[in-house]
């Protein structure tokens, strides 16, 4: 299957799920090249931008068990690379 190279937007909402989202970042870590975060304390929220080079299948597995936990969303937009 052909690679893609997606960008992960995720936004958490409260400190309980930010544990669940680091679990399962974790177990993609193959994938991920690259990763910003930016707490906003004062609103109990957190934004994460992951970087991910896989294939198709894989990208939206990430992203759907990402938007599975509960106060967690996340899209992805990717692109077909070479």
């Amino acid at each position: 299957m052909e690679n893609r190279i997606a960008i992960i937007g995720i936004i958490t909402g409260g400190t309980g799920s930010n544990f669940k989202v680091q679990e399962v970042l974790h177990s993609y870590n193959k994938y991920i090249v690259g990763r910003m975060g930016l707490p906003r304390v004062e609103e109990d929220v957190n934004v994460i931008t992951i970087v991910v080079k896989a294939p198709q299948n894989e990208i939206s597995s990430l992203s759907g068990k990402l938007g599975s936990i509960d106060r967690v969303t996340a899209k992805a937009i990717y692109k077909k690379v070479n």
